[in-house]
């Protein structure tokens, strides 16, 4: 099994982001350090301030969330989607591009780390 784990400021509200705007399910919860949420059969565990994930390593670096990497999200209608995640008030890094493989937009969940939403082009098929 594979899972993604996040590095988030606050437990509860990744909850709420994931649960509310992109249709993840709470499968678990432990208190205010780690939740695991699922979609489509990926795990998804936010981890926060005080679970052992989010200790010192030994050279002193702490885990933030953050950066660039992301896991993508695929939708039919990213212009809908894009639209709902607005009122509900969702944060986003850009405009939605569009490219030879789809149009993408990068949204940000309440901890900054990015969630990519992508419509795939008609002529291409999912990788």
């Amino acid at each position: 099994m594979i899972q993604i784990r996040y590095i988030v400021n606050d437990v509860d509200k990744a909850v709420e982001f994931y649960t509310s705007n992109l249709d993840f399910r709470l499968e678990q919860q432990f208190g205010p350090a780690v939740a695991i949420l699922e979609r489509d059969g990926v795990k998804l565990v936010v981890t926060g301030p005080n679970a052992s994930a989010s200790l010192p390593l030994p050279d002193g670096s702490k885990p933030s969330p953050g950066g660039w990497n992301r896991f993508i999200i695929y939708v039919d209608d990213i212009e809908s989607v894009v639209s709902k995640l607005k009122q509900n008030g969702v944060q986003f890094k850009n405009e939605i591009i569009e490219g030879r493989g789809g149009k993408q937009v990068l949204c940000l969940d309440p901890s900054e780390n990015i969630v990519e939403i992508f419509e795939t082009n008609q002529n291409v098929s999912h990788l």
